[in-house]
């Protein structure tokens, strides 16, 4: 399976953990509760492994939210949670006093929004420092298990996913979830490329 180097790697990691961490910063707003995001691990998987992560059972049913980006590379972006996690998210964005059903109405648009703000605060942080160009389109939610949500963002099954394991940790919760860049191997290089470039400039700057 593709992979970066140790120099590479450590460098996504940080770039990601800068990216999240924007994003903790706009859900604590949202919650109005502090929230700590972080990435503890990314790796570079295929497809089904990356659906093993989130597991493969038909009754662990995942929610989605996917968006694509062109620029500096291609990827379609996916923010993926166990669907009962997504409730709890939505719940702590709406308040205790709206109903069950209710919240299950709002779960689609809610959850757009948070997936919205994760995904274009990873991609935003990655332009940011490359200086390149990542646009986005909408976001759009899916809801089924690991496989479907890999599935409907289409592409090449033999694709390399770069999944990203992100910790929520909020006073009162702690969820995890992922983020997973579906990449041809053209975009993995062109990514490559741009790390390459970013460390380049870092150690002459040094």
């Amino acid at each position: 399976m593709f992979n970066f180097t140790e120099f590479q790697h450590d460098a996504l990691v940080e770039i990601f953990n800068i990216g999240v961490g924007r994003a903790a910063s706009a859900m604590s707003d949202i919650v109005s509760e502090a929230v700590t995001m972080s990435v503890p691990s990314i790796s570079f998987v295929s497809r089904a492994d990356a659906a093993a992560m989130l597991g493969t059972t038909e009754r662990m049913r995942v929610c989605g939210v996917s968006q694509h980006y062109e620029g500096a590379f291609t990827t379609e972006a996916i923010l993926m949670f166990p669907e009962d996690k997504s409730l709890d998210i939505v719940r702590l964005m709406v308040g205790e006093a709206v109903s069950f059903e209710e919240l299950t109405e709002m779960e689609q648009d809610a959850m757009s929004e948070i997936g919205n703000i994760i995904l274009n605060s990873c991609v935003g942080t990655l332009a940011n420092i490359f200086s390149q160009e990542l646009s986005g389109s909408l976001p759009s939610y899916h809801v089924g298990t690991s496989e479907e949500i890999l599935a409907a963002s289409g592409g090449l099954s033999h694709a390399v996913v770069l999944m990203l394991h992100i910790s929520f940790i909020l006073e009162a919760h702690q969820i995890h979830g992922y983020v997973a860049f579906i990449l041809d191997m053209s975009a993995l290089r062109d990514l490559q490329h741009q790390i390459d470039c970013y460390l380049a400039k870092v150690m002459g700057e040094a």
